[in-house]
């Protein structure tokens, strides 16, 4: 049974806008390979970090929203523990008040952009 995820990482800030792209679409071929359908993502860009995580005050935040297997996000997971490139991350399975919340908040963005 596929369930809805929501996955956040932090990576480094030290990173160029190429390296910071190749580390996104390594975690998207990853998912794609697993058999997910990514649903939404969101670069979220430089954020000062709440506290510092590795001498770094700062780091580029990413949101990736995807349907999956629950056996995918383990080995996701020990992806993000091997790339030295993220600083932090966390992934969450969605109920389906999440779910409608996400969607609906994403209906609210575009109706504004137009």
């Amino acid at each position: 049974m596929t369930n809805q995820y929501e996955t956040v990482f932090i990576m480094t800030p030290v990173l160029s806008e190429d390296q910071m792209k190749e580390a996104v679409s390594k975690f998207h071929k990853l998912l794609a390979d697993k058999g997910a359908e990514v649903v939404f993502e969101n670069n979220w860009g430089l954020r000062k970090l709440a506290y510092p995580i590795q001498k770094k005050s700062t780091g580029f935040y990413y949101l990736i929203e995807f349907k999956a297997e629950g056996e995918s996000i383990k080995d996701l997971e020990v992806a993000y523990k091997r790339d030295e490139r993220i600083l932090r991350f966390l992934t969450v399975k969605l109920d389906k008040h999440s779910i409608a919340y996400n969607e609906k908040k994403r209906g609210l963005k575009s109706n504004l952009k137009k």
